[in-house]
C-alpha cells in the first residue's frame, strides 16, 4: 500500500506491507473555491453579524490590520489585497500590519514579502510583535482568571483593529483563528505564559475541537475582547492550501461559523484506538520545525492506544529550533518525567513550557518516532523522542513487536485531521 504523506514542500511517499490492517483517515475534501479573491470580496461586503467592512472606517481611522506569522499558512497574499481594496478611502499612512508573532520570532524581510506579497509589504508599514519587550505593550484588564492582558500598545491604540487569520482544531485552545490573533498573536510573553499554564494544559478540555469549557480559550476570548477588535476575517483550507471557506464579519460570531465548518469537515470519529498511528503535521509551512510538529503528535495521540506507537514526519527546516526556549527545556530535562514535574510546579514559568508538556503527555502515552530530512539522530535523541530513518523498516520491527494483528493508522494530513475516539 503506498500512501503520500504531507512533508515539506514535496510530499513523502511512504509503501506500507500490503498484509497489514491499515486505516487512512483524512478530511473530507473540499475543493478550493473557483475565484477565492472576489469570494473574499463578497464576504467583506455582506459579513455575519457586522455591518460591511467598508461601512465601519472612516478616512481619518488609523487603521490596525492583524495577520499570521510564517509558521501558519494563511494565504495573506490573497487576503491582505481585497481587504485593503476596501480601505481605498485610508490614507496608506494611516494603515499598519502587525504581525502576530506571539513568543515566535520576528520574520525577516524576505519572509514577509514572501507571505504578504512584495505589493503589500513595500506599501503599508509592517509592525512585528515582540513578546520580550514590554514597552511595546500595555495592560488592558486582567481576565476572571487573574491573567494581567498585556497587549501590543499601537494596535491597541488603532481606532480600527480588524484581525485575520485561518481556522483549524488546535491541539490545546480547540480551534486556530478568531481572538488567537490577539491573544497570544500581539500579546506580551508573560501574558501567554499564564494563559498556557501547566494548570490550563492539564485541563481535559484544552484539547482539539473543545472551546466551550476550555480554560485556554475561555481566556484567549476574554483577552481578545479587551482589545475590542472592529472585524474579522478568517478562512478555512484545503490540504492544497487552497480557500475553502470564508467568515468575515463579527469576530466571535464569524469565528464561530468557521469552527463549526471545520469540525464538521476536518473531525473524524474512529470506533477504536490503534497500535501504530503514522502522522504528518500537515507538510509545508506547518512542518517548520520540531516545535510546531508537537501537533502531528498530539493528533496521532488521540487514536494510539496506551503502549502502543506513534511515528511521525516533519520536514524540520528550521530545526528544533534554535529560538526560544522548547529545545533547552528539552535538554535540560534527564526524562520527559522529570520534565513535567518541573512545568507542573506553579512557581515555573518559561516560554515554550506549553510545548514541552504536550509532547510528554504524549510520550507517555506511547513511544514517538521521527522521521527527519533536517534533524540529526542526535538532535532527535535529545529531544526524547526515537530517530527513524527509514519509515518501512520502524513499521515492519513494531509489527513484529505487535503482532500480525496490529493495527495502523495512517493520517496523510496530521493535524489537519482530527480523528477522535468514539464514546464507549
Amino acid at each position: 500500500m503506498d500512501v503520500t504523506l504531507a512533508y515539506g514542500k514535496t510530499g513523502l511517499e511512504v509503501t506500507l506491507p500490503d498484509q497489514a490492517h491499515v486505516t487512512l483517515v483524512e478530511p473530507r475534501y473540499q475543493p478550493g473555491l473557483p475565484e477565492p479573491s472576489p469570494a473574499v470580496a463578497r464576504a467583506l461586503q455582506d459579513p455575519i453579524g457586522s455591518p460591511p467592512l467598508r461601512d465601519l472606517i472612516a478616512r481619518d481611522d488609523q487603521v490596525g490590520i492583524a495577520f499570521s506569522d510564517i509558521t501558519r499558512p494563511t494565504p495573506n497574499h490573497l487576503l491582505l489585497p481585497v481587504l485593503l481594496d476596501h480601505l481605498a478611502h485610508v490614507p496608506d499612512e494611516q494603515i499598519t500590519l502587525f504581525n502576530g508573532t506571539g513568543t515566535h520570532r520576528a520574520n525577516t524581510e524576505g519572509e514577509l514579502r514572501a507571505m504578504l506579497g512584495a505589493p503589500v509589504a513595500d506599501r503599508y508599514r509592517i509592525v512585528q510583535n515582540d513578546a520580550r519587550d514590554r514597552s511595546t505593550h500595555i495592560l488592558v484588564g486582567t481576565t476572571s482568571m487573574g491573567n494581567d492582558v498585556w497587549l501590543n500598545r499601537a494596535f491597541v491604540e488603532c481606532d480600527v483593529r480588524i484581525l485575520t487569520g485561518f481556522i483549524e482544531p488546535h491541539f490545546f485552545a480547540g480551534f486556530s483563528g478568531g481572538g488567537k490573533a490577539v491573544m497570544p498573536g500581539l500579546a506580551h510573553l508573560d501574558t501567554v505564559l499564564q494563559n498556557h499554564s501547566a494548570a490550563h494544559m492539564d485541563s481535559p478540555r484544552a484539547r482539539w475541537g473543545i472551546r466551550q469549557g476550555n480554560p485556554l480559550w475561555e481566556e484567549i476570548r476574554e483577552a481578545a475582547a479587551m482589545a475590542s477588535p472592529t472585524f474579522l476575517l478568517n478562512v478555512t483550507l484545503n490540504r492544497d492550501h487552497e480557500i475553502t471557506g470564508i467568515f468575515a464579519g463579527h469576530w466571535e460570531e464569524a469565528h464561530a461559523a468557521g469552527c463549526a465548518f471545520v469540525k464538521d469537515t476536518a473531525m473524524i470519529r474512529l470506533d477504536h484506538p490503534f497500535d501504530i498511528v503514522i502522522t504528518s503535521n500537515s507538510g509545508y509551512p506547518l512542518d517548520l520545525n520540531l516545535y510546531q510538529s508537537v501537533k502531528g503528535m498530539s493528533a496521532a495521540a488521540q487514536i494510539v492506544r496506551h503502549g502502543g506507537s506513534i511515528i511521525l514526519v516533519a520536514d524540520c527546516w528550521d530545526g528544533i529550533p534554535e529560538h526560544g526556549d522548547y529545545g533547552q527545556l528539552l535538554r535540560e530535562a534527564e526524562s520527559l518525567d522529570d520534565l513535567l514535574e518541573t512545568v507542573r510546579d506553579p512557581s515555573f514559568a518559561r516560554q515554550d513550557s506549553w510545548q514541552v508538556h504536550t509532547q510528554a503527555l504524549v510520550a507517555q502515552k506511547a513511544d514517538v518516532y521521527v522521521h527527519s530530512r533536517n534533524l540529526s539522530g542526535e538532535q532527535i535523541r535529545g529531544a526524547h523522542l526515537i530517530p527513524c530513518p527509514s519509515i518501512e523498516r520502524t513499521v515492519r520491527d513494531l509489527l513484529k513487536r505487535y503482532g500480525p494483528q496490529a493495527t495502523i493508522c495512517v493520517l496523510p494530513e496530521g493535524p489537519q485531521t482530527i480523528p477522535y475516539i468514539a464514546a464507549p
